[in-house]
């Protein structure tokens, strides 16, 4: 008879227990059902440190897109500080009677279905054709497609400042040249997708479904990591 006190109490320490072991299991290991996405272009050993369970880890300093000024559809001048605490996801086009364009184009409506309700995700099409594409031909081109200031931002500018930026800060080909005393813009036809402090963290082939439907997952996966960071105070 004495037993089954003994048993009773056994069982209810074993029900009060589980929850506070599941809620170590999510706490402690939940953090890890995330893979991070890796960081793209150069980096370098920081002079700070963060510390996990006592150990002092190195930080580490990756590659931000540096700071711009260019006009959009509207006519706005633009720059990162318009997008302060945004997931960009960034791509090249040009208006005139581009095919690669309107794949992206496609693209961009699907995305924007997806994440309309979403303040964190914004687009950003930079124009390899400033010359054509100025405010006024942008204006008319977003009204087609759709593009609203602010949400999805068609860009254009000094074509030295664009190229410079593609090359040099995106990591990726963008050149001019003429034939048959035409020009024709060569250029990669990539999804780029920024963090919300500037850094490279995707590029995907938007012609390929395999490569689209990983964007769509990461833009899902980066914002999880970008609310865990503020959460967690980094």
């Amino acid at each position: 008879m004495k037993l089954f006190p003994l048993k009773k109490i056994l069982i209810l320490v074993t029900i009060l227990a589980v929850p506070g072991f599941l809620y170590y299991l999510l706490q402690d290991k939940g953090k890890n059902r995330y893979k991070p996405l890796p960081f793209f272009g150069p980096k370098s050993v920081a002079a700070t440190f963060r510390s996990v369970r006592g150990t002092k880890i190195p930080d580490t300093n990756y590659h931000q897109v540096s700071d711009f000024t260019l006009l959009n559809q509207a006519g706005d001048s633009l720059s990162w500080k318009n997008f302060e605490h945004k997931i960009i996801i960034l791509n090249l086009f040009y208006t005139n009677d581009n095919p690669a364009t309107k794949t992206a184009n496609n693209a961009h409506s699907v995305l924007q279905k997806t994440y309309s309700k979403n303040q964190v995700v914004n687009y950003l099409s930079l124009s390899v054709d400033p010359t054509r594409d100025t405010p006024e031909a942008l204006a008319a081109y977003a009204a087609k497609v759709k593009a609203v200031p602010g949400k999805w931002d068609l860009l254009t500018g000094d074509s030295t400042q664009i190229y410079n930026f593609i090359n040099k800060q995106l990591f990726i080909d963008a050149y001019q040249k003429t034939e048959n005393g035409q020009p024709r813009f060569v250029y990669n036809n990539l999804f780029i997708l920024l963090d919300t402090k500037h850094r490279i963290r995707g590029y995907y082939d938007i012609t390929n479904q395999e490569a689209y439907t990983k964007l769509d997952d990461e833009i899902k996966v980066l914002i999880v990591e970008e609310l865990r960071n503020n959460t967690d105070g980094r």
